[in-house]
């Protein structure tokens, strides 16, 4: 019986930003902004994009609001990108060592934060912490697995 077989290799794209603001603390959490910013704003103007050609019709108003929401998004996902990534590398150097419980607690003061600058209540909050500290711990794990 005849078989086929495919070889080759997957590999996602890598972006390297070097900015230095002479803090660490600062670069991290900026390049986690930039980084994420502008993927949550590509996946915006994406997703606006598509709908303006699936519905058929494109104007100024629809170009004007998508450019908003790309912002918007951008800003708004960038920020906590920034603020988890900057929370996770201050949590290793007050450890003083680079683990998975790094990225549990980051996640967590991150989810807090953030929950609680939206003025949830506090069990909203407590739920935020433990959601972004479990997503954020995954995440590292599933990297130990690849």
């Amino acid at each position: 019986m005849p078989s086929t077989r495919f070889l080759g290799s997957l590999s996602t794209p890598r972006v390297d930003i070097t900015i230095d603001t002479g803090n660490l603390f600062f670069n991290h959490a900026l390049e986690g902004f930039l980084k994420i910013g502008s993927v949550a704003a590509t996946r915006s103007i994406a997703e606006d994009s598509f709908k303006a050609i699936d519905g058929g019709k494109l104007s100024k108003h629809c170009l004007e609001r998508s450019l908003k929401k790309m912002c918007k998004e951008g800003a708004y996902w960038g920020s906590v990108a920034g603020v988890y990534v900057g929370m996770e590398y201050e949590v290793g150097r007050i450890r003083g060592t680079w683990d998975w419980k790094n990225a549990m607690i980051g996640g967590a003061l991150t989810g807090a934060l953030v929950s609680a600058a939206t003025n949830n209540n506090k069990d909203q909050i407590v739920s935020d912490a433990l959601t972004g500290g479990a997503v954020a711990t995954a995440s590292v794990l599933l990297n130990y697995l690849t």
